[in-house]
């Protein structure tokens, strides 16, 4: 039988099959489902699975008015460049240099004014900058039910540290 859930990334289901392997990390996770595939085992029968998923805002730095100009005008500069490029493949070869310039001049003042405005909004409620990711706290190996049991026993003869798998109520089994 096989469950559409586990083929589509599309869709937007909970994925199901049986757990047949439970690990910390993402890349243990998938390096056992290189193992199977390895040992031609059908792959596209498994599935991987961020558990107890996590959003974490790792804090980059401090903002100050300097920071936030600055990096404005760089960022508007880059756009103002990538803009100019795009007109001076039409200019004639004598102004395309000219209107790169200028472009590149008027995108670091744009992104200036503009980086001011969004930063001064704020009213110093967020001065500082971050990165959000999302991680799980373990990643689960769920196989297609007439696959299953090969899939775990495989897994566990591979001597992969794994931890105790557990069952959709979250009992250990």
């Amino acid at each position: 039988m096989t469950t559409p859930s586990l083929r589509s990334p599309q869709n937007r289901e909970i994925p199901t099959g049986w757990p047949v392997g439970s690990f910390g990390t993402y890349q243990e996770a998938q390096s056992a489902v290189d193992n199977l595939s390895d040992n031609e085992f059908p792959v596209e029968k498994l599935t991987i699975v961020g558990v107890d998923l996590m959003q974490v805002e790792n804090i980059t730095g401090r903002l100050t008015w300097p920071r936030v100009l600055g990096g404005g005008a760089l960022s508007g500069m880059w756009f103002g460049l990538f803009i100019g490029l795009i007109m001076g493949m039409f200019a004639s070869e004598g102004s395309m240099w000219l209107l790169v310039s200028m472009c590149v001049i008027g995108g670091a003042v744009f992104g200036l004014i503009s980086a001011a405005f969004a930063y001064g909004f704020t009213g110093g409620k967020r001065d500082f900058a971050s990165a959000t990711t999302i991680v799980a706290g373990r990643y689960d190996v769920l196989a297609e039910q007439d696959v299953a049991t090969r899939a775990r026993d495989m897994i566990a003869a591979m001597g992969q540290p794994q931890r105790p798998l557990q069952g959709a109520n979250g009992d250990e089994r």
